[in-house]
């Protein structure tokens, strides 16, 4: 596969066409490289056909790869195993690709338990150790995670290179398992400022370009190998240039709020156009709209992913279902979307709509185009006549945050408990994760944390049931006395309430746990749904705002506090 030249990047990160001027000073120290390859201990063997064999160093640290992996469920995947092998066997030398040809006699075991051992050694490492480690990070960080920009010193996001690996993916991508190889000097093109101290290279090795571009906000760029895209060391989105960023990038949502009756308007009116194009154009509108599809970008030479979007739908990709249990025109939408998560969704049109994709589909196989008129430029073009600086991201930025807000109207309640108005936010944020179709395997952990918490559930159940017992048989001491409430059956009254809150908590814990198992809520909260709604219902409903971010995403939008008043 050819690798594309890194003479003229992409605009990435918030950068705009106008190569408008970002910085003035830029000084930095590079990236951080993975450490160099430690060899395995002698008594740890590979073993083929029931033989141990010694492999070669480059041999080797690809089969570590896979051993360290081995308990994981992408490791039983044909398409996994089959890339990893063809990577592998690109690595051995001619005596090893002979010996060695078939996966399926390859015992890697002993490789998976020595890493095992050796991550549970590190998770019980003594605590002057652990802070030992934890003081090398830091200084690690002192020394590569800051830059001067402008005369302020901001903190750096990743600055440390991937380190190589098995490529894993999400969905069934097809190149989870090819190798990802080592990140070196020679591939880096190091970003800084004219007349700043250049960052220098590890010993023996030099940078592929060193730059000086103040129109972009990357501090060094590289091509990785298995998608032939562009990895960046870009600023911490706590700096202040990136909260002026995600500021932008939610303003332009706000405006779109302005004219989106006026947008819609004129895509309705379009379903009707004698123009085909226009058509199409405007039904395509109406998905990322309504559906939030993105565009669907066209394919780099050599992308193997069947992975498309809304101006790339075929017509497999869309099934039309006659009227059924009072519903009509229902459209099903089945394809792979980014990252190779399948995008299933039966959802009711407009009449139009669905009178208009019946026409597109006319007389067309089922690998046709069902846009056939429509490219991704020509539909991000009309966007930008529609509104300056439309995209389809900025439909679905306005889209899920207006779910948002909605849904918070409707689920939470001024009198509810803190736990009961958490829970409504996650139901809420899900919605919009749906809307999206942010979605997650179920983690493999997950039957056993909740077995661990019905568990919990269960105990709290005796408990609560035990004092009431008490409190009924402290009442009733009371009657038969004629005594007025004394100390101890106020603090048997006391215990109860506070065991009857515990139990609603981890119940309501539970059923959060359940409703988000196969739902990524992260992904939107932090892309997607403006900050300031957020922060404005905590205000509003009491909810402490560390209920709703992390320590780590109120850096990352500390700009909003200010700006998020409590809304009605």
């Amino acid at each position: 596969m050819e690798v594309r030249t890194l003479e003229v990047l992409p605009l990435r990160w918030g950068e705009t066409s106008k190569s408008s001027v970002k910085w003035k000073q830029l000084e930095h120290k590079g990236p951080c490289f993975a450490p160099a390859y430690e060899p395995l201990p002698d008594g740890v063997r590979f073993f083929y056909d029931g033989k141990p064999v010694r492999l070669s160093l480059a041999a080797e640290e690809v089969a570590t790869f896979y051993g360290k992996m081995l308990h994981l469920e992408c490791t039983t995947k044909e398409v996994f195993r089959r890339n990893f092998f063809s990577d592998w066997q690109k690595e051995m030398t001619a005596e090893e690709r002979k010996l060695i040809t078939h996966l399926d006699k390859c015992d890697f075991s002993e490789i998976h338990r020595h890493f095992m051992e050796r991550a549970e050694a590190r998770r019980t490492l003594p605590r002057e150790q652990k802070q030992k480690l934890k003081e090398e990070a830091e200084k690690l960080q002192q020394e590569f995670g800051y830059c001067i920009l402008d005369g302020h010193r901001e903190k750096i996001g990743n600055f440390k290179t991937e380190p190589p690996g098995l490529f894993r993916g999400r969905g069934d991508h097809p190149k989870m398992g090819m190798l990802k190889r080592r990140v070196m000097p020679e591939d880096v093109v190091i970003n800084c400022s004219r007349d700043s101290k250049i960052p220098e290279p590890p010993a023996g090795h030099q940078w592929k370009e060193v730059r000086s571009d103040n129109t972009v906000m990357w501090l060094a760029a590289w091509v990785e190998n298995i998608q032939n895209s562009f990895k960046y060391i870009i600023l911490n989105p706590s700096s202040k240039p990136k909260g002026e960023m995600d500021w932008q990038k939610y303003e332009v949502a706000r405006r779109l709020k302005g004219v989106v009756d006026k947008i819609r308007a004129q895509y309705q009116a379009d379903w009707k156009s004698p123009e085909m194009k226009k058509r199409q154009l405007a039904v395509a509108l109406y998905f990322i709209d309504k559906l939030a599809l993105r565009t669907g970008n066209e394919k780099e030479e050599g992308e193997t992913a069947d992975t498309v979007g809304c101006c790339s739908l075929r017509v497999e990709h869309v099934r039309l279902h006659t009227p059924a249990d009072g519903q009509e025109h229902v459209v099903e939408l089945d394809f792979l979307g980014k990252d190779s998560i399948r995008y299933k969704n039966h959802v009711t049109v407009e009449k139009l709509v669905f009178q208009n994709l019946q026409h597109f589909m006319e007389d067309k196989d089922p690998r046709d185009d069902l846009f056939d008129a429509l490219t991704t430029s020509s539909l991000n073009k009309h966007l930008q006549d529609l509104m300056e600086g439309l995209t389809a991201k900025v439909f679905r930025t306005y889209n899920a945050s207006i779910t948002l807000q909605e849904q918070l109207r409707v689920l939470t309640r001024a009198e509810d408990s803190l736990t009961c108005k958490v829970l409504a936010y996650n139901r809420a944020n899900r919605a919009v994760a749906v809307l999206c179709n942010h979605q997650r395997a179920i983690p493999k952990t997950f039957e056993e944390s909740m077995q661990t918490l019905q568990k919990k559930i269960e105990t709290k159940k005796a408990q609560v049931a035990e004092a009431q017992v008490e409190l009924q048989k402290a009442e009733t001491d009371l009657r038969m006395r004629g005594d007025s409430k004394s100390k101890s059956f106020l603090q048997k009254q006391q215990r109860l309430l506070k065991l009857e809150e515990q139990l609603a908590r981890l119940c309501t814990k539970a059923t959060d746990k359940e409703e988000n198992k196969q739902v990524a809520l992260g992904t939107a909260k932090l892309n997607y749904l403006d900050p300031r709604i957020s922060i404005a219902w905590c205000k509003r409903f009491g909810v402490p705002v560390e209920k709703i971010y992390n320590k780590t995403q109120r850096e990352r939008f500390a700009w909003a506090f200010n700006q998020a008043d409590p809304v009605d």
